[in-house]
């Protein structure tokens, strides 16, 4: 992929001016929100529905430009009797997914930060990078679980795959408030290679040999939806977000406080 080239290479430049300054590495945790667009939530793009928490490794180049490996773990979800559009409550469609997802990521800070030898104790910053992460779209029913995927809910010949590249993005701020520890906040925004985060995409399924009740209210708990009409929406591609507050700590060498 172009990108993937693209965030390479400017990782290796990032690497080969390493020198100018001095690094610093970071380690963090945050925890906070997490939330979904998609075909259960086509519109809003700060609809939270569930928690979320995350940890880093992160190299500090320079004052500007770092470097960081990223998990996290979310947990999102979505329900049509919750809507306000009459046609979504009919439908009557309802998930919930954990998330796990592992990234790289850049980030980019406005100021001279501190950490990488700056001389500023808080600075906006914004991100990206490129991640993968692993979802299994569920249902619980008189209190037991079922795997949606596992049902091929759209007539699928085999089960979707449940992994998917994701692309994040997002900004925030930090704020160094004790030499080595800094707080941040941050919102971002995650674009997944695939529509399936909701276990929703494409049309109503058509009925097989061997569809017992449960595969059949699953696919269409309505109970009356026209086979092949649509069901989801399936030019879209499912983002999901986290809003997470934190705080790390960075490992200064001498270096990094000489101007």
């Amino acid at each position: 992929m172009k990108f993937k080239s693209l965030l390479l290479h400017f990782i290796l430049i990032l690497m080969s001016a390493s020198g100018v300054r001095a690094q610093a590495w970071e380690v963090g945790l945050g925890a906070g929100a997490a939330g979904y667009m998609g075909d259960l939530n086509p519109d809003n793009p700060v609809k939270f529905t569930g928690m979320s928490a995350g940890v880093f490794a992160k190299l500090n180049f320079n004052p500007h430009w770092a470097l960081g490996l990223h998990y996290n773990y979310g947990r999102i979800s979505g329900d049509d009797s919750e809507s306000s559009n009459a046609d979504f409550r009919d439908r009557n469609l309802k998930f919930y997914t954990p998330l796990n997802e592992v990234s790289a990521q850049v980030d980019f800070n406005f100021f001279d930060y501190f950490a990488g030898g700056g001389r500023k104790n808080f600075t906006p910053y914004i991100y990206a990078g490129l991640g993968g992460v692993i979802f299994n779209p569920r249902i619980k029913i008189n209190g037991e679980t079922r795997d949606l995927r596992l049902y091929k809910t759209e007539g699928q010949s085999t089960p979707y795959r449940n992994y998917a590249i994701s692309i994040p993005y997002g900004a925030g701020v930090k704020y160094n408030f004790n030499s080595n520890w800094s707080f941040f906040s941050q919102l971002g925004y995650r674009t997944a290679y695939t529509d399936y985060l909701d276990d929703v995409s494409g049309a109503y399924k058509y009925p097989v040999q061997g569809d017992d009740d449960m595969h059949i209210f699953l696919a269409d708990p309505s109970g009356h939806r026209p086979p092949g009409s649509q069901r989801g929406d399936s030019r879209k591609r499912d983002t999901y977000m986290f809003l997470q507050i934190g705080i790390s700590y960075t490992f200064l060498s001498e270096k990094c406080f000489t101007f």
